[in-house]
């Protein structure tokens, strides 16, 4: 085992009321002694167990984070112990703070787009402002340099703009994937109550296998859900999908595409829950590994994506596949589906979590190019890479500045 010492300030208050319209108070925190901690060198094969590693994991990742803050001397640093916000796991909202949340993503669908008509036609609400973004450049930000950086920013973006232009207050969430794969459908993510993000889809007789293809490597099989039509329960039932299809998986092998899928193309949520992907790839044992069995960051990103030679597509391509549906298995139109915000705070706190367990090392190490897989060659991704996401929100920011969820425009931790 790999000791690793670390100053832990215990956290009161830190999973405090907060939500939609109804004011809150601070956190606030108190240093404890120095801990010092077992970091595993493997996960262990015991779910329980393995579950609980991911767990450790995250209380030295927040002690560290913590230190950063509490240590900090200047007056004017905008992350302070007052500021502070934190992620939690979607389980443990209250009914009132899931419902909160979830009228805020419905608040967004309902104001108007900010993207010109001529840019993107199918752009009807300031919620598709952000699947358009990601239409945009998703050759960019898939297997490159800027994969995990952009998507903190996207993810962070959407939550300020949930704030900002629907009032948002609360915690914003995560989605735990490996409390999940022994029961996808009766997750409190997916389960189709009014406090989820709505159910499955209508149930598809005799459906194939979902075959993923990419030239020049072998084809990735999997089997399909245990729905595949629209969604017919929960808050987002009666959700549409404006934009795409881009690059659809369809069971059987096919790809479904449009001539432009930035043109008004509504249709129904399809969701095609597939328990059998999250077991094969989201196990709190595969998490953990994934930690504490990758030292540089290209063998970290590329893990998580999943090295396309290996079959394998990593916790990132387990929790979009394991969604399933349309716009679930479209990786250009995949935000959506409004999952995909738990999905990646997810993808987001496991990076968090790795960065902070070598922080000296891990703060800045970026690794890769600016196109998907390097096709075509570009050149590498630096700290001085520019990461713009149009019109979904804000100004352009160098990679240096989105490194750290504790300094720049950011200021929280995981719980």
């Amino acid at each position: 085992m790999v000791q690793v010492t670390a100053r832990i300030l215990a956290i009161v208050g830190i999973i405090a009321l907060q939500t939609y319209a109804i004011p809150t108070s601070k956190p606030t925190f108190e240093n404890s002694s120095s801990l010092s901690f077992d970091v595993p060198t493997v996960a262990s094969t015991s779910s329980a167990k393995a579950e609980v590693q991911l767990q450790r994991l995250a209380e030295i990742a927040r002690g560290i984070a913590l230190s950063r803050v509490t240590h900090t001397s200047n007056q004017h640093e905008k992350c302070t112990q007052q500021t502070i916000r934190v992620r939690r796991d979607w389980r443990t909202f209250t009914r009132q703070e899931k419902k909160a949340y979830i009228n805020s993503v419905l608040c967004l669908r309902d104001l108007p787009s900010i993207t010109p008509p001529d840019l993107a036609p199918g752009a009807k609400s300031r919620y598709d402002d952000f699947v358009v973004t990601h239409i945009n450049q998703t050759q960019i930000i898939h297997y490159t340099g800027t994969f995990l950086a952009w998507h903190r920013h996207f993810t962070w973006s959407f939550e300020q703009t949930l704030r900002d232009e629907c009032g948002y207050i609360g915690d914003f969430p995560y989605w735990n994937w490996g409390a999940d794969v022994d029961a996808l459908e009766k997750s409190e993510v997916f389960d189709g109550s009014d406090t989820s993000m709505s159910g499955n889809g209508a149930y598809i007789a005799n459906q194939s296998e979902v075959i993923l293809t990419l030239p020049g490597y072998p084809d990735v099989c999997l089997p399909h859900g245990s729905g595949g039509g629209c969604v017919t329960s929960g808050p987002f039932k009666d959700w549409k999908v404006n934009l795409g299809p881009a690059d659809l998986v369809i069971p059987g092998g096919e790809v479904g595409t449009s001539e432009n899928p930035l043109n008004y193309n509504p249709r129904c949520l399809r969701r095609d829950l597939t328990g059998a992907v999250l077991k094969m790839f989201n196990k709190f044992s595969d998490i953990v590994n994934l930690i504490v069995q990758n030292h540089d960051v290209w063998n970290f990103e590329m893990n998580m994506q999943g090295f396309p030679e290996t079959g394998r597509i990593g916790v990132h391509g387990g929790g979009h596949f394991s969604m399933g549906g349309d716009p679930g298995r479209d990786v250009f139109v995949s935000p959506g589906d409004p999952a995909f915000w738990h999905h990646h705070g997810m993808v987001d706190r496991v990076w968090w979590i790795w960065q902070n367990l070598d922080w000296e090392a891990r703060r800045d190490d970026i690794s890769g190019t600016g196109t998907f897989l390097n096709n075509p060659p570009t050149a590498n991704t630096t700290l001085d890479t520019l990461i713009d996401l149009g019109y979904a929100s804000g100004e352009p920011i160098a990679m240096r500045d989105i490194m750290s969820t504790t300094a720049g425009p950011y200021c929280y931790i995981y719980a």
